[in-house]
C-alpha cells in the first residue's frame, strides 16, 4: 500500500469534518496527543522499574500427591440365586 495522494487526503479530511464538525477536531487531536504522551510516559516508567527491580525468583513448583485423596470403593457384587 502506498500513501494516499493529495486528492485522497482532501477527501478524507472533508469526511472527518462532516462527521465530527470543525469545532470538535481540535479537541479530538488534543485528546489523541495526550493519550500518546501518557502511553510513552508509562512505557518509560515500566522500563525504569524493570531495570531497577531485583531479579524475582519464581516459586518452587508444588508437589502433586501420587496417592488419591478420595478413597475408591470396590464395586459391590451381587449374587443371584
Amino acid at each position: 500500500m502506498s500513501m494516499p495522494s493529495g486528492t485522497e487526503l482532501l477527501l478524507i479530511f472533508g469526511i472527518v469534518i462532516l462527521l465530527f464538525g470543525a469545532k470538535k477536531i481540535p479537541d479530538l487531536a488534543k485528546g489523541i496527543g495526550q493519550g500518546i504522551r501518557n502511553f510513552k510516559k508509562e512505557m518509560k516508567d515500566d522500563d525504569a522499574e524493570a531495570t531497577v527491580s531485583t531479579s524475582v525468583t519464581p516459586d518452587a513448583p508444588k508437589q502433586v500427591d501420587t496417592v488419591a485423596s478420595t478413597p475408591v470403593e470396590a464395586p459391590k457384587t451381587t449374587t443371584q440365586a
